[in-house]
């Protein structure tokens, strides 16, 4: 979701707008791919949602974003989901890790996955929550 992370792994793909991913929940796996903590995903779950960011991205940009997002290397997939936005419900494509839910975010990630949201608009109650979540103080 962060901007400037995305002006710099896919520079021509702008901000659509925002949403809610209903029925999945973001979550945090990969603890042991040997970065500073575990990695965001989102899973399945009937009675939660996950505030998201919609990109625009061409084409060109998507290969280079696959390949930051581990995707090129198996560490994620890419899945196409419904998203409820202000003007109606869009299909858009998400990253979902490749490896087992469980571990601690780092403070420093879950700093930049928040401060984003925030930025994107996302409710006061969800922002809250998003810097509530445990973290290892790693990076932090």
């Amino acid at each position: 979701m962060d901007p400037k992370q995305m002006a710099q792994r896919a520079p021509h793909s702008p901000i659509r707008g925002t949403g809610w991913l209903q029925g999945w929940r973001l979550t945090f796996g990969g603890n042991d791919l040997g970065w500073e903590g575990a990695l965001a995903s989102i899973v399945e779950d009937p009675a939660d949602q996950v505030f998201v960011v919609l990109y625009d991205v061409p084409e060109w940009d998507e290969s280079s974003l696959d390949q930051w997002e581990g995707a090129a290397r198996g560490l994620y997939h890419k899945v196409k989901l419904r998203v409820q936005t202000l003007e109606g419900e869009v299909v858009a494509w998400f990253y979902v890790l490749d490896g087992y839910e469980g571990g601690l975010p780092s403070a420093r990630y879950l700093g930049i996955l928040a401060e984003a949201a925030e930025r994107a608009g996302a409710p006061d109650d969800y922002v809250r929550d998003l810097r509530g979540r445990p973290c290892t103080s790693l990076g932090g």
